[in-house]
């Protein structure tokens, strides 16, 4: 494309915002636009791009905004892709070009995913105000506008979802990473002290917790989970101990049946229906036993996209278990870092051990019922043929030796 496209660039979008000036927009403006360009060319600098690969860096930071002037923020990437189409088709650009821009603009929307260099580095120069001392009055005005576009929001309830936010980003380059993200920290943690001071002071008006008191729940919090999750674990060994028991039991039981007392039918008929219930009874038993025992596991692997919403828990194994050391890798640094998704993954594993365990003992409680029941049907069964039914069968051979 000819040298003058930074400077078309630039006027066309500059025209742009003053043609479809929004008042509302107190954030996504031409101010916000015209910083995430500089903050592009700042991060480029540390990298060594093709001028094509500038080009397109350039072109879809004008542009990445621009939707904002027609639509709003649902949709507002595919309209500024549109816009940016428009521009580079009247100037000529092959498809090439167009595909990229579209792909770097795209790579802004959340959940994201920027696939190239240039896709990362419009999204650091997008998000680079979160490890900045500018934040604080970035996200006010995104508030506002937020206001004045949707209605009455809850502050307190965007605060929360601000962190929740913050604390799922992250930076994609090396240069945003290692001068940002230790002040982004900074930020969540004062919107955080922010937000649990409002709330105290909204459930507990006049009480001030000091620092050593804002520790103890945290700790108990930990230590409580903890417990827990030993206690469930020591729950789940002894159903196993005691569904190992009945295995063994009736394993025991079935040899002497199979071994012993089905030899003696022949001569002793009478005897069987109890040793058919018996032998029933201690299989039913088993395989009972062995469901409440046998593992299930799951796929074993996970997407970047269940991270990012965190739909996957990664402390139980049979979530993660086909996936490479580099993904796991990865995926458990993101949730370290984000203190809702690892308490709540801690929360998740001992709620899925409660079920595990659930359906354990309703099992187990099954086998022992057929075998205490069996065992006292059994025992009767042989008990009624014994007494009823051995005399006719002794009585029987005599009468045909000795016919009247």
């Amino acid at each position: 494309m000819e040298p003058q496209i930074y400077k078309h660039t630039e006027d066309h979008v500059r025209e742009l915002f003053h043609t479809m000036a929004d008042s509302d927009l107190l954030f996504h403006n031409l101010h916000h636009t015209e910083t995430v360009v500089q903050r592009a060319k700042e991060i480029a600098a540390h990298y060594e791009l093709s001028e094509k690969d500038m080009q397109v860096l350039f072109i879809a930071a004008w542009f990445h905004d621009t939707g904002y002037l027609y639509m709003g923020a649902p949709r507002h990437e595919e309209k500024g892709v549109e816009l940016a189409k428009q521009f580079l088709t009247a100037q000529g650009a092959d498809d090439d070009m167009i595909q990229d821009v579209e792909t770097a603009i795209m790579s802004t929307r959340y959940p994201r995913h920027p696939s190239n260099l240039v896709s990362r580095i419009l999204c650091d120069a997008d998000t680079y105000h979160f490890g900045t001392k500018e934040f604080k009055e970035t996200n006010k005005k995104v508030f506002e506008e937020l206001q004045r576009k949707e209605g009455n929001i809850d502050k307190l309830e965007w605060k929360q979802r601000a962190i929740e936010f913050l604390e799922a980003h992250e930076y994609y380059t090396p240069y945003c990473l290692n001068l940002l993200e230790e002040k982004k920290e900074a930020n969540i943690e004062k919107m955080k002290n922010k937000t649990r001071k409002k709330e105290d002071a909204e459930h507990h008006p006049g009480e001030h917790l000091t620092l050593a008191d804002k520790n103890l729940p945290t700790k108990g919090i930990q230590t409580m989970l903890r417990l827990t999750s030993s206690n469930h674990l020591e729950l789940s060994e002894m159903a196993d101990h005691k569904a190992n028991i009945l295995i063994s039991v009736n394993s025991i039981i079935i040899s002497v049946i199979l071994g012993v007392l089905f030899r003696k039918l022949q001569d002793e008929p009478y005897l069987t229906l109890p040793s058919i219930i018996f032998l029933t009874v201690s299989v039913a038993t088993i395989v009972i036993a062995i469901l409440a025992t046998r593992p299930k596991i799951s796929e074993g692997t996970f997407t970047d996209e269940d991270v990012i919403n965190r739909k996957t828990n990664l402390l139980f194994f049979g979530n993660f278990h086909k996936a490479s050391f580099e993904q796991y890798n990865e995926a458990m640094r993101r949730m370290m870092r984000d203190p809702n998704y690892l308490y709540g993954s801690l929360i998740k594993d001992i709620y899925q051990l409660a079920v595990v365990l659930g359906r354990k003992y309703r099992l187990i409680r099954l086998a022992y019922n057929i075998f205490m029941f069996g065992i006292v049907i059994s025992v009767l069964s042989f008990a009624i043929a014994i007494f009823f039914f051995k005399h006719e069968a002794v009585a029987a051979p005599a009468a045909n030796g000795f016919p009247l």
